[in-house]
């Protein structure tokens, strides 16, 4: 991993501060939700002790007792039109009551305001059958509303119809069916079935109400009720007194619901829209939703808190508020992102629970605080961020950059030989100066072995050579005496080494002479591609068991210099790809012609150049041969002084098929 990539890492450290901030604020946002749930909770207990002085109240909406057959009249705000469709209730389609039916579901409503009571009813029925003034009770298909203040008083209201659209209704009066002008109604019919839609005047309508629709069918009538055993429910009614009580206490953000001990609504004042600072009501942006949600909202959705759609109040903390227990819990407002607290408080007349009082309300000035203090935490948390990681970044940057030209000297310095080169960074008083002048340090001992090993070729040659010139004179001077057959074959056998020396000794010496005639030749413009294909000629007669090939792709290739040395140096690298190629093996010969340079390069299949050799492979006294142990590793040192002395660059890489020497020397 680069050092950029790390120090990019460290700085994400700094995330480390928002996540302290975050529980602090999480601290905070806990104990002001605690703060506000106690002060409701004082709130709700002196409003039901208010309630308890009307315990009458309570008892107008039912007796408490609960029964499925019960009916719940939802207080209207706008009144309906009679027209056969329930669009125009101000009421949710979760508040639609079911039951069941001979052909399928019956869907049903009943509705209140101050004058009127509403019915709504959605029938499946596969074969309506219409009434006729001839037809008996239970002949064709028709809705009856059944009321009564008690099981010996009930009336049944009769709707059927001849036709879809306006219909009159009838009354049970005594043993009579009368028409009733005051009732109106509409019958609607349905791909499936039909609808009525009624409006009956409040006094005609008793404590006791249930439904009974007919179903002619095929002349088997099927009666269905929402009620059992012969007797309608209690029809449960919101009371105005409450309700009144209620919106004395409701505040802005604040909803009051009061049941009774079955947990119908008897009255609902106030809602949770509104309140608390003018951005309290905006949502936040989609990423802070999800942030501040993770981090601080609890509790169920919103649609939990609401009023329950068909009346009855039955969410567990209600529930147990009816159980006479103290309760409390937690919502959250999925479009504001508010917290929402409801306190549901039994209410008690004496030693007897005769309903519960639910207030519930949002949390927006503690959204409020916590919502700037979490947009104040990330935006300087980001900023701290995106600051924290440019810095370590560019500085990273500034770091790598200056290792990266610190590796690149030493490479390049290793590449030229010298044995003083100044490095980047020499003078920092930081660990990459001390780098670097530890770097300088192994170059000059470097240097200076490398000079060493140059010239020690030279010095060996020059001191060795008397020696040799008098060992060789002494046997040859032996060959004239009379010597046995067993000193004969030594004396041959010196001379043999002897020669072999002075051969090494003519070898050390051939760098220096190079130099020198490098120094006094006569420089003169010559074609490279002509003077390397004659020479790639003459090998294949020098070297018949190998296969020479000579490529250009330049038709000339005209460079200042001395084709003596130039094929003397070719001569040094073919010698070289010689020696580590077999019988059979061809080996390649080209010249390349680029922008202001000629390349004359060498492949040859072998084995790879060792990595550690490449930068030391046309250094003196250096050789990675294994076959000839005579070999002193002058031969790519003598062509490096000599392609030097062309102002030209040699270089070796390891290729697929082997090794690939490349001669660069400059065009005219």
């Amino acid at each position: 991993m680069t050092l950029r990539r790390q120090l990019v890492l460290v700085s994400l450290l700094t995330l480390v501060l928002p996540w302290a901030g975050c529980e602090f604020i999480q601290q905070t946002e806990t104990a002001l939700r605690d703060g506000q749930l106690e002060m409701l909770g004082s709130t709700s207990a002196a409003i039901a002790d208010s309630l308890s002085q009307h315990p009458d109240q309570f008892l107008a909406g039912g007796d408490g007792a609960f029964s499925e057959s019960q009916i719940y009249g939802h207080p209207l705000a706008t009144a309906p039109l009679i027209d056969g469709y329930f669009n125009d209730w101000s009421l949710p389609d979760e508040a639609l009551s079911k039951m069941r039916g001979s052909d399928g579901q019956i869907s049903y409503a009943l509705g209140a305001d101050l004058r009127y009571l509403y019915l709504y009813l959605d029938m499946r029925d596969r074969n309506i059958v219409y009434a006729s003034g001839t037809d008996s009770a239970n002949s064709a298909d028709a809705v009856y509303l059944v009321t009564g203040d008690d099981a010996d008083s009930l009336s049944r209201i009769r709707f059927a119809t001849e036709a879809p659209g306006r219909i009159a209704a009838t009354r049970e009066v005594g043993q009579d069916q009368v028409v009733d002008t005051r009732i109106v109604a509409h019958w609607e019919d349905t791909a499936d079935g039909y609808r009525i839609e009624a409006r009956i005047p409040r006094n005609l309508i008793g404590t006791l109400v249930g439904l009974e629709v007919v179903n002619a069918g095929d002349g088997v009538p099927v009666v269905s009720r929402s009620f059992e055993r012969g007797v309608p429910g209690q029809f449960i009614q919101t009371v105005p007194l409450l309700a009144s009580i209620a919106a004395g206490y409701a505040r802005e953000g604040t909803r009051l619901i009061i049941t009774n001990p079955a947990g119908w609504r008897l009255a609902s004042a106030g809602s949770l829209g509104g309140g608390g600072p003018a951005n309290a009501d905006a949502p936040y942006s989609g990423w802070q939703t999800l942030l501040y949600r993770a981090l601080f909202e609890g509790g169920t959705g919103a649609d939990l808190a609401e009023p329950a759609a068909q009346g009855r109040e039955t969410q567990n903390y209600i529930v147990r508020s009816l159980n006479g227990e103290s309760t409390a819990q937690w919502f959250r407002n999925l479009d504001t992102g508010r917290a929402i607290v409801a306190v549901a408080e039994p209410v008690w007349s004496f030693n007897t629970q005769i309903g519960s009082l639910i207030v519930q309300q949002d949390t927006a000035a503690v959204l409020s605080l916590t919502n700037e203090s979490l947009a104040r935490l990330i935006n300087l948390t980001v900023l701290a961020t995106i600051l924290a990681a440019a810095g370590l970044f560019g500085y990273a940057t500034w770091l790598s950059l200056r290792v990266r030209n610190l590796s690149h000297a030493a490479d390049n310095a290793l590449d030229s030989g010298k044995s003083s080169v100044r490095l980047p960074s020499a003078n920092a008083v930081d660990e990459i100066g001390d780098l670097s002048r530890s770097f300088s340090s192994v170059l000059t001992e470097l240097g200076s072995y490398n000079e060493y090993l140059k010239t020690l070729a030279g010095k060996l040659s020059h001191e060795m050579r008397t020696p040799l010139t008098i060992v060789t004179s002494s046997l040859e001077n032996l060959e004239h005496e009379q010597l046995s057959d067993q000193a004969r074959e030594y004396t041959e056998r010196a001379s043999s080494g002897a020669a072999r020396l002075r051969k090494i000794l003519s070898a050390m010496s051939e760098a220096s002479r190079v130099e020198q005639l490098i120094e006094n030749a006569d420089v003169s413009e010559f074609d490279l591609v002509s003077v390397t294909s004659s020479a790639v000629s003459a090998y294949g007669d020098a070297w018949p068991q190998r296969n020479f090939t000579f490529n250009s792709t330049a038709q000339d290739a005209v460079i200042n210099g001395s084709p003596e040395l130039i094929v003397q140096m070719l001569d040094k690298l073919i010698d070289n790809a010689v020696d580590f190629t077999n019988d059979g093996d061809t080996i390649v010969v080209g010249v390349e012609k680029t922008s202001g340079a000629a390349t004359l390069y060498v492949e040859n299949p072998g084995p790879p150049l060792p990595a550690t050799m490449r930068h030391r492979l046309f250094q003196s006294m250096v050789s990675v041969r294994e076959r000839d142990g005579d070999n002193l590793g002058l031969g790519l040192n003598i062509a490096k002084i000599i392609v030097d002395g062309h102002n030209g660059t040699i270089s070796a890489d390891n290729i697929d098929s082997g090794v690939r020497f490349e001669a660069i020397l400059p065009l005219v």
